[in-house]
C-alpha cells in the first residue's frame, strides 16, 4: 500500500519511539524489530496514539516529582531539573532575579565549592547548561552512567544546600556577568526592540511585561538577602521536576533519588503568576532607529499560551504564512515580487500567554510602508480564505518530521527529557507532547483559518526599525544603599560525596567503506535509534576554490541549488521537501562545499531523487540569479552591521592578505558579487560539484544494502562533465609578525567591544592535535580555562571568553574571542596577554587541571557521539585525516598517557604571545583613549569607509 506523507511520517515516529524502549545499548534492535504495518489512511489518530516516550513517575514525600525514561542506546543518562519559576514571577523592582539566580546556581554549593563546571567536567558531562525563560528555570547535563549517582548528589546539593556557599563576592561578580550578557545581546543590530515590544504589548505590572534578563538598575540593586529569599521561596523540591532519561530505569533511579533528595525539606507552596492575554485598546506603532542597512517592519499580536486549544492551529498558521520555505510570504514578496530580502512569521507560546510575530526586511529601494501594506494584504487574504488542505498537510508533515528527528537526543536543549518536563510543568501531563501530535494530525484548514481569524484580527504592535543612530544606551547604575533584604548567615551542611563508578567505553559504530558504480566513495554506519537516514556529501571546494576576484561565488552557487533545478522552481522544491518530511541543504566552509540531507528512512528513495535533482541539475535561471545576488548583497550589508560580522570580515584579510584563497571575507566581496554571471556559476558547479570530487557519508536505520542501492541509483550513474576538475593554488604564507598588531574598527554606540586575537600556528594540518587541544582546555578551550575564569568569573568584564585551535586543510590557527564591556577593552586585552604569557612561560598546565581534563575527555566520549550527526562528523574527520575508523575508541589510552610536561611542550612549541594580530570592534571614542593610555599603538578603521 502506498502511504500518504502524513501516514508514513507518523509510522516512522512510532518506530522511533519503540526503538527507545528498553534494550541493551550494545545490542540495539534492528529496524525490522520495531517497524509496524502501515495503518489505513484514515487511521492517523489511532497511529498517533502509539507514538510515545515510555516513562514512569514517582513523587517523594517532600513533593519532588521524578520522571524516568529508559533508552539504552548509549551508556549515558540525561539529568534535567526544571524549577517552576521564571521571570514572570519576579516582583516589581526585582527584574532579572530568576536569571541571576540561575547564574548563582553554577557558582558552587555547600559541599561542592567553586564552579559547578569543575565537577561536571570531572565526570565527563556533555550537553550541559542552564536556561531561564518567562516561565521556568532548568538545569541539564548528560552524564556517563557510572557518574549518575554523583550527578544526583550535585543537583541535590544545589537544590537543598546552596545558601551557605553564596557570598557577596560571588553575587557581585555574577551581577557583572549578567550585565555583560545583557550588553552582548543589546549590542546586536535591533537588540533593543524586545524591550519596546514587551512594554507596548503587556505594559507595566504585567508578569510578561519585562525582559527575562532584567534591567541594569534592578540587577545592580540585588542584595544577598534578596537572592537568599528567592532561593527559599522558589527552589523547594515541591516546585521542581527531575527527569532522568537514558541508560536508567525507575527501579534503579528511585532509591538513588530518595537517597540524595529525600532529606531536602519542602518549600513554600508554589503559585506561578497568573497572566491574561492582553487586549490592546488600539493598534500601536513605534519607530526605532539602529545601525541597520535596510529598514525592517515587525508586527506582533498578543496570543494565548501553551495550554490553549488554538496552540497547534496558530503554529501551523505561522508556518504556512511565513515559517516554511514554501510559505506565502516567501512565495509572494521574497521570491515573487522581490520587495523583501527576507520575511517570516512565527508563533511563540509561553505558559500563560504568547505572541505572533510577522516580520520582513525591505529590499533596497522599496519603501517600508509599501512592504508593510503588502504584508498586511497577504495576512488579510489568509484570514479571509484560509489555507488549503495541501498547505496544512505540508506544514504538519514538516513540523512532525522535525520533532521525530529531534527526539533522538535524551537531553540537552531539546530531546526527550525536555518534552516530558515541559508537558508536566505547563499542562500537568508529561504525555502532553503526544496530545499535541494528535492535535496536529487532526488539524483541518477550517480550524487553522478560525484560529487566525480569532487572534490575528485583534489590535497589534508594529515596530519599524530604520537606519539611523540608536538611542543612548542605559548603563548600569550604582546600587541603592537600601531597599533590599538583609542577609542571613547559613551554616554548611556536610554531606558525603559519592564516588564515580565505571562506565562502558565508547563503542563507535562500525563503518563500511564502499564504492558507487561511478567510483565515488560511500561511508556507511548503521543507527536505528530513530527511523531516519542522515547524509552528507562533501566536495573539495568551498570558499578557497573561488578566484580571488570572485569572492562570494561558491555561496551563490550553493544558494542557487535551492532556487531551481530540473525545471522545478524554488517554490516547487520547497513544497516537495516539506511533503516528504526531508531537510535538504547546501553550504560552504572554507575548504568544502556540502550537500546534506536528513530524511525519514521510509521516504529515502523519493528524498534522494529530490536531492539528486537539486545537486546535479541546477537551472541557474536568470531571475533566480538576480534574486540571490541581491540577497547576497543584503546579507553582506547585514553582517557589516553586526560586531561579530565585522570581526569575521576583517581578520582573514589581515592574516592572509587579499590574494590568498583564505584571505577573503566569509560574506563575499560586494563588488565581485555584482559582476558574477551565469557562466561563472555554471563553471564553478561543473569544476567542483561533480561525482569525481565527492565523498558520501551516511548513517541510517536501513541496512547497507538498502542504502547503497538507493544512493547508487541516484548518484552512482552521475558522470563527470568534460571540463577539467578544479584545483586550488595557495601562495607562500606571510611570516607571522614579530610583535603584536592592533586594529580598531570603529562601531559607534557599542556598549560592548569584541576582541579577537589570532595567529597561524607552525603545525601540519594533518597532524593529530589531541595534545594541543587538551593543553588549550587549560588556557582557553572551555568554561574553566584561565582566560574565561579571569575575565568572567574573577573580573566580571565579560559573559564568556574563549581561545580555540582551528584546523583548515592548509593550516592550523589559534584565535581568542572576547566580548567585553566597552570601558574595560584595553584592560581585557592586557589581561588576555598576561594570562597567555604566564601560561606559556611559567605556569603551564597545573596538576589539578591535567587530572580534570584527562578524566573529562575519557568520560565524555560516549556522550560526544550520542547522535547520528555527531557520529557523521567523527567519520568525516577520520576520512579527511586518514585515521582508522576506531580512532575515537583509542583516545582513552592517549588521554591517560598525557602528562603536564607533554601538554606544556605541545602548546609552548607552537603558540607565541608576541605573534597575535588583534582586531577590536567597538566605539573608538570609548576604546581609543584606553588603548592610548595602555601604550598600545593601533590602526583605526572606519565602519563607513573600511579605512
Amino acid at each position: 500500500m502506498k502511504l500518504t506523507t502524513r501516514t508514513a511520517l507518523l509510522l516512522a515516529g512510532t518506530a522511533m519511539m519503540a526503538a527507545c524502549s528498553p534494550a541493551a545499548y550494545d545490542a540495539p534492535a534492528t529496524s525490522s524489530d520495531t517497524m509496524v504495518e502501515a495503518p489505513a489512511e484514515d487511521g492517523l489518530t489511532a497511529l498517533v496514539e502509539e507514538v510515545s516516550i515510555p516513562h514512569e513517575s514517582f513523587t517523594l514525600d517532600n513533593g519532588l516529582t521524578v520522571l524516568v525514561h529508559e533508552d539504552r542506546k548509549a551508556p549515558i543518562v540525561a539529568v534535567s531539573v526544571w524549577y517552576n519559576v521564571g521571570s514572570k514571577d519576579e516582583p516589581e523592582g526585582k527584574t532579572g532575579f530568576a536569571h541571576l539566580f540561575e547564574h548563582l546556581m553554577f557558582n558552587g554549593s555547600e559541599n561542592l565549592p567553586g564552579d559547578y563546571f569543575l565537577y561536571t567536567e570531572e565526570i565527563g558531562a556533555t550537553s550541559l547548561n542552564g536556561t531561564t525563560s518567562f516561565d521556568r528555570t532548568n538545569y541539564f547535563q548528560n552524564v556517563p552512567t557510572g557518574a549518575l549517582e554523583r550527578a544526583l548528589f550535585m543537583e541535590s546539593d544545589r537544590m537543598g544546600y546552596l545558601l551557605g556557599a553564596v557570598t557577596q563576592e560571588k553575587l557581585t561578580n555574577q551581577i557583572g556577568v549578567v550585565q555583560n550578557e545583557k550588553r552582548q545581546g543589546d549590542n546586536q543590530p535591533g537588540g533593543l526592540i524586545f524591550y519596546e515590544l514587551l512594554d507596548a504589548m503587556f505594559g507595566e505590572g504585567h508578569p510578561y511585561g519585562h525582559s527575562i534578563i532584567g534591567s541594569m538598575s534592578d540587577l545592580s540593586s540585588a542584595t544577598m538577602g534578596d537572592v537568599q529569599q528567592w532561593f527559599i521561596d522558589k527552589y523547594g523540591p515541591n516546585n521542581a521536576v527531575l527527569v532522568l532519561a537514558g541508560d536508567i530505569d525507575a527501579a534503579t533511579a528511585q532509591p538513588l533519588v530518595e537517597k540524595y533528595f529525600g532529606a531536602i525539606p519542602s518549600g513554600p507552596a508554589n503559585n506561578p503568576a497568573e497572566a491574561d492575554v492582553p487586549t490592546l485598546e488600539a493598534d500601536k506603532r513605534i519607530v526605532m532607529q539602529d545601525r541597520v542597512p535596510q529598514p525592517r517592519v515587525n508586527m506582533y499580536w498578543p496570543m494565548p499560551g501553551i495550554a490553549d486549544d488554538d496552540r497547534e492551529a496558530l503554529s501551523i498558521a505561522a508556518s504556512i504564512l511565513g515559517g516554511l520555505n514554501s510559505s506565502r510570504v516567501d512565495a509572494e514578496i521574497v521570491r515573487g515580487e522581490e520587495i523583501a530580502n527576507y520575511a517570516f512569521a512565527s508563533y511563540s507560546p509561553f505558559h500563560r500567554v504568547g505572541w505572533f510575530t510577522y516580520s520582513a526586511e525591505a529590499k533596497e529601494g522599496v519603501a517600508i510602508g509599501d512592504l508593510e501594506t503588502r504584508m498586511r494584504t497577504l495576512m488579510d487574504d489568509f484570514i479571509a480564505n484560509g489555507p488549503t488542505q495541501e498547505e496544512v498537510d505540508r506544514a504538519v508533515t514538516n513540523l512532525l518530521a522535525g520533532q521525530v528527528k529531534g527526539l533522538e537526543s535524551v537531553g540537552g536543549f531539546g530531546g526527550k527529557a525536555n518534552a516530558l518536563a515541559e508537558g508536566l510543568l505547563y499542562n500537568e501531563d508529561s504525555d502532553e507532547y503526544a496530545v499535541a501530535l494528535r492535535n496536529y494530525a487532526a488539524l483541518t484548514p477550517e480550524a487553522v483559518q478560525a484560529a487566525a481569524a480569532k487572534w490575528l484580527t485583534r489590535p497589534s504592535v508594529t515596530i519599524t526599525l530604520e537606519p539611523g543612530e540608536r538611542p543612548p544606551y542605559e548603563e548600569a547604575e550604582a546600587p541603592a544603599e537600601s531597599g533590599g533584604l538583609e542577609a542571613r548567615d547559613y551554616e554548611i551542611t556536610e554531606r558525603d560525596i559519592p564516588a564515580v563508578g565505571e562506565t562502558a567505553a565508547l563503542d563507535f559504530p562500525d563503518v563500511v567503506e564502499t564504492e558507487l558504480s561511478n567510483g565515488a566513495k560511500l561511508y556507511y554506519a548503521f543507527r536505528d535509534t530513530v527511523p531516519v537516514t542522515n547524509m552528507v556529501i562533501e566536495f573539495d571546494a568551498g570558499r578557497a576554490a573561488e578566484p580571488v576576484n570572485q569572492r562570494g561565488l561558491s555561496s551563490m552557487v550553493t544558494n542557487l541549488l535551492e532556487e531551481g533545478a530540473g525545471g522545478m522552481d524554488a517554490q516547487a522544491l520547497a513544497e516537495a521537501q516539506e511533503s516528504l518530511g526531508v531537510s535538504i541543504g547546501f553550504g560552504n566552509s572554507l575548504d568544502e562545499s556540502i550537500a546534506s540531507m536528513s530524511a525519514l528512512s521510509v521516504n529515502l528513495e523519493e528524498s534522494l531523487d529530490l536531492l539528486g535533482t537539486m545537486l546535479k541539475s541546477p537551472d541557474f535561471e536568470a531571475g533566480a540569479v538576480e534574486r540571490v545576488r541581491n540577497q547576497s548583497l543584503a546579507s553582506y550589508a547585514r553582517s557589516m552591521s553586526s560586531p561579530n560580522g565585522l570581526i569575521a570580515d576583517t581578520l582573514p584579510r589581515i592574516i592572509y592578505g587579499e590574494n590568498d584563497p583564505y584571505g577573503g571575507s566569509p560574506f563575499g566581496d560586494p563588488a565581485a558579487i555584482q559582476t558574477i554571471g551565469r557562466e561563472d556559476l555554471t563553471r564553478f558547479h561543473q569544476r567542483y560539484l561533480r561525482p569525481d570530487n565527492m565523498e558520501i557519508y551516511v548513517i541510517s536505520s536501513l541496512s547497507l544494502d538498502e542504502v547503497k542501492a538507493a544512493v547508487d541509483a541516484e548518484l552512482g550513474t552521475w558522470e563527470a562533465p568534460s571540463v577539467a576538475l578544479g584545483s586550488k593554488a595557495f601562495p607562500d604564507r606571510p611570516v607571522r609578525p614579530e610583535e603584536p598588531t592592533y586594529i580598531l574598527v570603529d562601531r559607534p554606540d557599542s556598549p560592548q567591544s569584541i576582541i579577537a586575537g589570532a595567529q597561524i600556528l607552525p603545525v601540519d594540518p594533518t597532524a593529530d592535535l589531541v595534545d594541543i587541544n587538551a593543553a588549550n582546555e587549560a588556557l582557553g578551550g572551555n568554561f574553566l580555562s584561565r582566560i574565561n575564569m579571569d575575565l568572567r568569573e574573577t573580573k566580571g568584564w565579560s559573559y564568556g571568553v574563549r581561545g580555540s585551535v582551528n584546523r583548515n586543510d592548509q593550516d592550523v590557527g589559534y584565535i581568542f574571542t572576547a566580548p567585553v564591556q566597552a570601558d574595560r577593552t584595553a584592560d581585557s586585552i592586557l589581561a588576555l596577554q598576561e594570562q597567555t604569557v604566564a601560561f606559556l612561560s611559567n605556569d603551564g598546565v597545573r596538576e589539578d587541571e591535567l587530572k580534570r581534563i584527562v578524566a573529562s575527555n575519557i568520560a565524555s566520549l560516549p556522550g560526544n557521539f550520542e547522535t547520528s550527526n555527531s557520529v557523521l562528523g567523527g567519520i568525516r574527520n577520520n576520512v579527511e585525516l586518514g585515521r582508522p575508523m576506531d580512532y575515537y575508541e583509542t583516545l582513552s589510552e592517549r588521554y591517560r598517557s598525557q602528562t603536564q610536561a607533554s601538554l606544556d611542550n605541545a602548546i609552548r612549541s607552537i603558540l607565541d604571545p608576541e605573534d597575535f594580530i588583534w582586531v577590536i570592534v567597538g566605539d573608538a571614542d570609548v576604546v581609543g583613549p584606553q588603548l592610548d593610555a595602555a601604550g598600545i599603538e593601533y590602526e583605526l578603521r572606519s565602519l563607513e569607509t573600511g579605512e
